[in-house]
């Protein structure tokens, strides 16, 4: 898949290095406001609650418990490397620590998907050292897959 453009992989930058380098060693981080003590995910600089600072939001990790909000089971997609992987199921988790995150649910069959399910957090190795965070049936212990 060389010179294939890749719609799959994130664009590290300084900030959001951490989150990155964490996922690699197994890890979901979140952010977390010192004002109004909420976590927020997607990772930003900011409180998207309070608008508190950068000086007030800091990295946590995250339990990897979540439940399952939402879901679709995607049959087609025609971006790199995503047609390759068909049928998938994209989804929206409910993290135990409040945020709502986008992310794939792996290892369940769609008949067996339900709302409010509990699944666990595990990673899959998108490129060579990138790794992304996604959910499996729970509870179980974190791995990377």
């Amino acid at each position: 898949m060389s010179g294939t453009v890749r719609h799959d992989l994130p664009e590290a930058d300084d900030f959001t290095r951490p989150y990155w380098d964490a996922a690699a060693q197994g890890r979901l981080l979140l952010r977390r406001c010192g004002a109004c003590g909420r976590a927020h995910h997607y990772p930003r600089e900011f409180c998207p609650h309070c608008w508190a600072g950068e000086d007030r939001v800091v990295w946590e990790e995250a339990s990897g418990r979540a439940t399952l909000y939402t879901w679709s089971v995607i049959h087609r997609n025609d971006l790199p490397p995503f047609g390759t992987r068909v049928p998938y199921t994209a989804a929206v988790v409910d993290l135990a620590e409040g945020p709502r995150m986008m992310t794939e649910v792996v290892d369940c069959a769609a008949a067996d998907l339900r709302v409010g399910m509990p699944l666990t957090v595990t990673f899959r190795e998108a490129a060579d050292g990138v790794w992304v965070a996604v959910f499996r049936p729970g509870p179980r212990a974190r791995q990377r897959s």
